[in-house]
């Protein structure tokens, strides 16, 4: 392989107009320019430069090198520039696109102490329930929760950890009820859902599939409003175990039927290589990686 060095030399020489300047401005000896120079000639078998005791120009074929070598440079350069970056403190605008659904219980709960130990980073977190698309959203990283990971072309994959949705219920409301029901009691009771959510697909602990047909008093696309709900004592909910995961530490929820959970989905993050790692999307997505399995594992 050519060493680019010889390459390199190359450029300097013609780029400042002879090996003198070259010399003087890349902090080389001259006579280590000209062995460069001379020795590309001899490997490549053409001749590059003119040389004249006043000036130095290339041949015809030492200027179709000479942009070849300009690429090189430029390509050297770009390297040095990701290496710096990476060392740098993170910094700068991160774009974030977030479920809704992910935004209460977990993001708001983790991403304050993320920014205060990043504090050079400006973070926009937008609200986004639809598949993202980095580019035309201006997205630096989209969190997604799915059953089934999906990832685009050109798209890196950080996978947090999966998670389960719960039944959960006031303790007020099953005071009420004055005993804790059973799974045939659910389809008569009170019920809270995501929106369009008339059949609940549960899951034993044999993985036995069970299904429940329910008539919400309640359905909402906001799982902080059927949270709230919940906890005022309105009825039995299905939500996602890192938005009841407070309530239960709390006592204002407990789950019912502790041993039916929906399937598991995934939470993770996609983000685009063709941009490069940044130091602010590196240091993001360690943090998550880090907390969001705290936020979701059992009480």
């Amino acid at each position: 392989m050519d060493d680019a060095n010889d390459y390199v030399a190359l450029h300097a020489v013609l780029i400042h107009g002879g090996f003198s300047a070259a010399a003087r401005r890349v902090g080389l000896p001259k006579a280590t320019l000209s062995k460069r120079v001379a020795r590309l000639e001899e490997r490549l078998g053409v001749r590059l430069l003119e040389r004249s005791t006043r000036n130095v120009r290339p041949t015809e074929v030492g200027r179709q090198i000479f942009e070849q070598a300009q690429a090189i440079v430029a390509g050297l350069g770009a390297a040095a520039a990701v290496a710096a970056s990476a060392q740098a403190e993170p910094n700068g605008v991160l774009r974030v696109g977030s479920p809704q659904g992910l935004i209460h219980g977990m993001l708001a709960e983790i991403l304050p102490d993320f920014l205060r130990l990043h504090p050079r980073i400006c973070l926009h977190l937008e609200e986004m329930n639809r598949p993202a698309d980095l580019v035309r959203d201006r997205i630096d990283v989209a969190l997604r929760a799915r059953y089934e990971v999906e990832a685009g072309a050109h798209l890196v994959v950080r996978q947090f950890c999966r998670e389960a949705g719960v039944l959960a219920a006031a303790p007020a409301y099953l005071a009420e009820l004055g005993t804790l029901p059973l799974l045939q009691d659910i389809p008569r009771l009170p019920t809270l859902a995501m929106a369009h959510e008339t059949i609940w697909n549960l899951v034993d602990r044999s993985g036995e599939c069970r299904q429940i047909e329910v008539a919400p008093r309640l359905l909402s696309t906001n799982v902080e409003l059927l949270r709230m709900a919940t906890e005022a004592g309105l009825g039995i909910a299905l939500l996602p175990q890192h938005v009841c995961r407070p309530g239960f530490q709390s006592g204002t929820l407990v789950r019912i039927l502790p041993e039916l959970a929906t399937a598991e989905g995934t939470i993770y993050a996609d983000f685009s290589s063709r941009r490069g790692l940044t130091p602010a999307i590196r240091a993001l997505i360690d943090y998550l990686a880090e907390t969001i399995p705290r936020t979701t594992s059992p009480v």
